[in-house]
């Protein structure tokens, strides 16, 4: 399947930003017309790219061109040096395309506090434009990989009034993950026509889905971005309100969810994909809070690591989530379909047995019934391994 969208291009370069012979730049040049919004983290220490990104975003009179990516440093915590290489090379690529410097939107990843060659960038730069074609976006999502062990690329074929339009994205990530409004990056594009407004809103339920629906480790990053980008080439125009929209709104979920839960499966030394369903809340932020309170227990994900079903460290992570009142006889505890604890303890039917054979599985699903409510809410997770305090010991070695 094509993975083609009409009026994007992607080129990928080596510009040897933290090692040679990688790809590790990318631009992706938007045709004229083309409309995007954009999400970027909430966390107080953002990188110089992400506020130069959105400063431009807001500020521009014209839409963006080009989203200009760098790996193997992130760019933060950079001071007065990261903005000034920022805009250096949104400056370089504004010139080499002759356009507008707040048209371009900058995004960087890889090791926060060390300075960003725009020397490094800006030579690249040329051979990353030399590269541009519409059927670039599996080398580019190879291209914007840090500790990921493999790209994360989707595309869709929605169906709108007789007539075919395409979603593609891109993601990448694999620790560092707990976004707020966003992922680690991510880049997604329809040749759909919409108008910023409903892009935004499009935008932001899907994500709120999607990417703020997952965590490997309760961090998040400075460097977070998600964008949406709406050519218009297929001619097909998405209105507010229309059954067109619903069905858009839907099919755009559907892809980001799949992209999230690819991060998940490439967590930093996952073995396990966990997601965690809590229901019967009085509401869905408290269901949230019991569900992100057992993803983040590093007692949790250990047991689930070394496939033990030791349902006490859920209990307790149930316990301690901060909910007013709380009827522990209430709480109902499943493990992949196996009853583990009900009326604040074992259950009856359970069996070390079947908590383990359960546990054994690569794919986990904890669901947890608090009894209170009619609320509901999923997060997906990963178990906590040697690998993945290895990998981040020796991030910068």
């Amino acid at each position: 399947m094509s993975t083609a969208v009409a009026g994007v291009q992607l080129g990928v370069a080596q510009a040897g930003i933290k090692k040679a012979n990688h790809d590790d730049l990318v631009v992706i040049a938007l045709a004229p017309g083309t409309r995007t919004s954009a999400l970027f983290t909430q966390n107080a220490f953002r990188a110089a790219p992400v506020q130069l990104a959105e400063a431009h975003l807001a500020a521009a009179e014209v839409q963006p061109r080009y989203l200009l990516i760098n790996t193997g440093n992130a760019n933060a915590g950079t001071g007065d040096a990261g903005f000034q290489s920022a805009n250096a090379c949104c400056d370089a690529l504004a010139r080499l395309t002759e356009t507008d410097a707040s048209a371009v939107l900058p995004f960087s990843t890889g090791v926060i506090g060390e300075p960003l060659s725009a020397e490094q960038i800006t030579t690249g730069l040329p051979a990353a434009l030399d590269d541009l074609c519409d059927a670039g976006w599996e080398r580019a999502a190879g291209a914007i990989l840090t500790t990921d062990t493999r790209a994360k690329l989707r595309s869709i074929q929605v169906e709108l009034d007789g007539q075919q339009c395409t979603i593609t994205g891109i993601a990448k990530g694999a620790g560092m993950i707990c976004p707020n409004m966003a992922t680690m990056l991510a880049f997604v594009a329809t040749d759909a026509a919409i108008e910023i407004p409903l892009l935004g809103e499009l935008l932001s339920a899907a994500a709120q889905a999607s990417f703020n629906r997952i965590t490997v480790d309760g961090d998040t990053s400075t460097n977070d971005a998600v964008t949406l980008s709406a050519t218009g080439q297929s001619g097909i125009e998405v209105t507010a309100g229309s059954e067109q929209a619903e069905h858009f709104a839907q099919s755009l979920t559907t892809l980001m969810i799949e992209l999230a839960q690819d991060i998940v499966r490439d967590g930093e030394g996952a073995s396990k994909f966990v997601e965690i369903r809590v229901t019967g809340g009085e509401s869905e932020a408290a269901c949230d809070q019991v569900a992100r309170t057992v993803a983040h227990s590093p007692l949790v994900k250990t047991a689930l690591f070394a496939s033990d079903p030791n349902w006490g460290r859920i209990l307790a992570a149930i316990g301690r989530a901060g909910l007013e009142d709380l009827d522990a006889d209430a709480v109902s505890i499943h493990l992949n379909g196996v009853l583990i604890a009900e009326h604040g303890a074992r259950a009856a039917s359970y069996t070390e047995e079947k908590g383990q054979e359960a546990t054994a599985a690569g794919d986990l699903l904890i669901e947890i019934a608090l009894h209170r409510g009619d609320a509901a809410t999923v997060i997906w997770t990963t178990d906590l391994s040697y690998d993945y305090v290895r990998i981040n010991a020796e991030y910068r070695t």
